[in-house]
This record gives C-alpha cells, sequence and structure tokens, in this order.
C-alpha cells in the first residue's frame, strides 16, 4: 500500500517536473519566434487602440456631399437648405449631371450625391411620390449613416409640412397633431452617443483576444513541427513528452499566463481609454473571462493540432473573423440568424464570450442574467480541454508509429547490405 501511493506521488511529481518543463520551453518559443511574440503581445496591444482609435469619434458631422439639381424648384431649393442646415451633412458641391458628380467622389472630394430629378416638384404637385437619389460612399460606414439618415430626416420633416399644409387646420394644435398623432422621445438604449464604436468595438476586442490566440498557437505549433525531422507535433525520444496531460497542462500554463496580462488590457483598460460604456465591475469581468479565456485557449490548441503548416492557421482565421462577429449577435440581430448558423456559432467561445461581455459592460446586465453564456463558456472550456488532450494523444501515437516504422525500415535496409 505504501509502495503504491509512493508510485502515485512519484508519477505526480514527474508529471508536474515535465508540465514546468513544456511551460518553461513555450514560453521561450513565444518569445523566440517573431510571428508567435507578434500575435501574443504585439496585435493585442496595437490592432484594439488602432481600431478604437478610428472610431472614437463616435459619429462624424459635416460630411461633404454633391447636389445635382435637376428640378431647380423652390422645393428642391428648400430640401437643399435643410440638408446643408444638419449638423452631419455639407453641401460642398454643385454638378451639373452625376457624371460630374461621381468624379468628385472618385477623388474624394465628396463622400455622397443627392440627386433630385427634373420632375420632383411636379410629382409632390400632383400627389404622386416624389423621389430623390442618394448616393453614398461605402468605405466607412459612419459617412454613409450621416448622409443617408440626414436625407430621411429631411424628407420626412418636408412630407409633415406639406401634410399640414394639405390639411386645412384652423388651429397650430390641430396641425401639430395631424402631422405627428403619436409624439416620441428617441433615446438610444446602452449608446447614449448613438455611435459605431460603442455598439459594436466592445465585442471585436473579445474576437481579437480568441483570434490572436489562436494564430498564436497555431504558430507555435508550426514552429514545433518544423523543428522536428518527421514534422511531428511531440518530439520522440524525451521522457518529459510521454504523457498527455503535462503537455497539455504546460502550454496551457504558458497562455494563460500571457493572456491573463492581454485579457485585462483588451476588457478592462482600452474601453477606459477610449471611454466606452463600463457597467460591470472587476470582479464580473474576471468571472466570465476565466472561462472564456480557457476555453479559447484549448480550443487553439485542437485547431492547431489540425494545421500542418504555419501559413494556414493565418489563412483560416482570418477567413472566419467577419462571420465569426456577425455570429456573435453584436453587430447583426441575433433573432435573424438562421438556425443552423446558430449551430455552428456555437462551437466557437467567441459567440457565448461577446455576447456576455457586451450585456454586462455595456447594457449593465447582472452574473445572473448571463448565467447561460457563462454555463455555456465552462462547457466549451471542458470539451475543448478534453479534445485537446486526445489530439495530442493522437499526435504522440503518430509520432511513436512514425518513429518505429522508421526504425524497422533502417534495420530492414541494412540487414539487405
Amino acid at each position: 500500500m505504501q509502495c503504491s501511493l509512493m508510485s502515485i506521488f512519484h508519477n505526480i511529481y514527474q508529471g508536474l517536473l515535465s508540465a514546468c518543463y513544456i511551460w518553461r520551453k513555450e514560453m521561450i518559443r513565444v518569445f523566440k519566434d517573431e510571428g508567435v511574440f507578434m500575435f501574443f503581445l504585439v496585435v493585442p496591444i496595437a490592432y484594439p487602440l488602432l481600431y478604437s482609435w478610428i472610431y472614437n469619434n463616435e459619429s462624424v458631422h459635416e460630411v461633404p456631399v454633391c447636389v445635382v439639381d435637376d428640378a431647380h424648384s423652390a422645393m428642391s431649393r428648400q430640401f437643399i437648405r435643410q440638408c446643408d442646415a444638419s449638423p452631419d451633412v455639407r453641401v460642398a458641391y454643385y454638378a451639373q449631371d452625376l457624371d460630374e458628380a461621381k468624379s468628385l467622389v472618385s477623388r474624394q472630394l465628396v463622400k455622397g450625391i443627392y440627386h433630385i430629378p427634373s420632375d420632383f416638384q411636379a410629382k409632390v404637385c400632383r400627389m404622386e411620390q416624389g423621389v430623390i437619389s442618394v448616393y453614398c460612399d461605402m468605405s466607412l460606414m459612419l459617412t454613409y449613416k450621416a448622409i443617408f439618415q440626414t436625407a430621411q430626416m429631411v424628407t420626412m420633416e418636408m412630407g409633415t409640412e406639406l401634410k399640414t399644409q394639405l390639411g386645412g387646420h384652423y388651429t397650430a394644435r390641430e396641425e401639430t397633431i395631424a402631422s405627428r398623432p403619436l409624439d416620441y422621445d428617441d433615446v438610444p438604449l446602452f449608446n447614449p452617443q448613438g455611435g459605431y464604436g460603442s455598439s459594436v468595438l466592445p465585442a471585436v476586442l473579445i474576437l481579437i483576444l480568441q483570434q490572436t490566440l489562436v494564430l498564436g498557437i497555431g504558430l507555435s505549433a508550426g514552429t514545433a513541427r518544423d523543428e522536428n525531422p518527421h514534422r511531428n507535433l511531440i518530439p520522440i525520444g524525451d521522457v518529459r513528452y510521454q504523457s498527455t496531460l503535462p503537455i497539455v497542462m504546460g502550454k496551457a500554463m504558458c497562455y494563460v499566463m500571457i493572456y491573463a496580462v492581454m485579457g485585462a488590457w483588451l476588457v478592462a483598460v482600452v474601453p477606459r481609454l477610449f471611454h466606452f460604456p463600463q457597467l460591470a465591475t472587476w470582479q464580473t469581468l474576471l468571472t466570465i473571462m476565466i472561462p472564456y479565456t480557457l476555453a479559447c485557449i484549448f480550443f487553439g490548441m485542437v485547431v492547431s493540432c489540425m494545421v500542418k503548416y504555419r501559413e494556414n492557421v493565418m489563412l483560416l482565421v482570418v477567413f472566419i473573423s467577419v462571420p465569426l462577429l456577425f455570429m456573435t449577435g453584436v453587430s447583426w440581430p441575433q433573432s435573424n440568424i438562421p438556425g443552423c448558423w446558430q449551430g455552428v456559432s456555437w462551437l466557437f467561445p467567441s459567440t457565448f464570450g461577446a455576447r456576455a461581455y457586451v450585456r454586462l459592460n455595456t447594457m449593465g446586465a447582472s452574473l445572473s442574467d448571463v448565467m447561460t453564456e457563462y454555463r455555456n463558456l465552462w462547457i466549451q472550456a471542458g470539451v475543448y480541454f478534453t479534445l485537446a488532450c486526445a489530439v495530442y494523444r493522437f499526435q504522440f501515437f503518430k509520432a511513436r508509429q512514425q518513429a518505429v516504422e522508421r526504425l524497422e525500415f533502417l534495420r530492414h535496409k541494412r540487414h539487405m547490405k
């Protein structure tokens, strides 16, 4: 009995030593490999700053537009004046035709075009619907939003005035009720500035954590394959790589230490620097980030075992980045995502991590409100940990089988001589 206990403790001690050795070797590889270092440290620090700085203004004002007025009527001039008086749009040029206006857009002198057709006022006077065409430069969503919404609000205001004039009412109160029977106050929930940054960038920060982790782990695995003669992920002959659990735990300890700092930078420091909504306490954020980081680490380890070359993981991760952002349900309504794609999104930790983070930090939800996402993150962490152990075990047997086959080949070759 005593020998059995001593053997158990000895195995645990040897496993801890192996895990520490693998942690040390993986940490050295992180700082020696330029690609891994860039994706683990440089990109998580610099990329959120660049992305947040671009959208730090939240909304744009005085966007230059060009007007093509084919009507030359009092109503078209009223539309132009009201658009120019709005805070978001500035009428910078008048063009003779659409070709001239398109040349101004191509030279980036304006960001959009308002085209008023020649029969605009005639149609309105005949009680028909008048149409104003809006052309926008879609390279930046903020300018598109400013140009389109300004035209929409001005046309609605002009329509209200026409409705009041044709109503035949006698008092100002009757005109107000007829033009707007139900008044309302527009209060943007969870996004008081009504900007792109406060609504989408918190989810982007969570996605950056997952994508840089997967990229860094994949590049590290590619480097490990390059260092081995037969491109095996696990070296043969080193007794410290004989057990699967120390390998997984040693690598995971390295990634946890790095992303404990990077995660705090992404979810706590960057939002504070750029004044994004911050309603959650650090204890609540820590509660969510622990399972999310673990799920991302083990997910990245599983993916790295399936990728043979360093370049492949970059192509894979970059390709799925935008679909993953949409599948979080932040930039695209979750209710409008088809069921099959929602099932696909459950495979990625960023789906539940982004939803939980946005609801906690932007919408002011409590931990009980995101308990579904919290449980799912722990389930993902457990499932991907099990899969990581399984795929590394498979890699171990595969490498040993290749070594045995190589040894048999050399023996056969020597006997042939």
